[in-house]
């Protein structure tokens, strides 16, 4: 038998099974989606995306793209782009403060690995609002809920946040992505 560490300290998935607690609040929420979604294509579609908006690379690689084919609004795209990095930062400094531990349960499946064991709030969700909500203001189509909705999802299916998680990560993209569009904006209106 293994024997048990601080609570700052990981348990082991053995040590998890001798603890199998029923599952309650987020938890059991968390384990519902996961019953009710993760199929191999969601799954898979969701570790794309978790790759795709890991560290808020993606979103920063398709704001270099804009800047590429839209040279007219290059500094907006490299903006936005910025925005979605920062998004990015503001919530990697969230969970250092608040050092909330990502899902551990026996019934609860992780699909992908992650860079901390922080969860609050989540980094994907974060970003992707940002991103969502700077780059909608740049092709004048509202891309929130085409992009955020599975992004949040995903990171549920994957087991790696909890409900919480990804809707303090989307509210906090969506002010940092918020801001920043409407200095996009007056910056625009002020130089015409």
């Amino acid at each position: 038998m293994l024997e048990r560490r601080s609570g700052a300290e990981r348990v082991s998935d053995e040590e998890r099974v001798l603890d199998h607690s029923p599952a309650s609040g987020e938890v059991a929420l968390l384990i519902g989606v996961q019953r009710a979604l993760a199929r191999p294509v969601v799954v898979k579609a969701a570790r794309g995306l978790s790759h795709f908006g890991e560290h808020s690379a993606g979103w920063f690689a398709l704001g270099l793209v804009g800047a590429a084919f839209d040279s007219a609004r290059r500094k907006e795209w490299l903006t936005a782009a910025m925005g979605a990095v920062g998004a990015h930062a503001a919530s990697i400094a969230v969970k250092r403060v608040v050092r909330r531990r990502r899902p551990e349960h026996p019934d609860i499946t992780i699909g992908v690995g992650t860079p901390s064991r922080l969860s609050f709030p989540s980094s994907h969700a974060t970003s992707t609002t940002a991103a969502a909500v700077l780059y909608s203001g740049l092709i004048g189509r509202n891309l929130v809920p085409a992009l955020v909705p599975p992004m949040l999802v995903s990171r549920l299916v994957l087991g790696v946040h909890y409900p919480t998680d990804v809707l303090a990560g989307a509210a906090l993209g969506g002010a940092v992505g918020g801001i920043l569009r409407r200095r996009l904006t007056s910056r625009k209106r002020t130089r015409r």
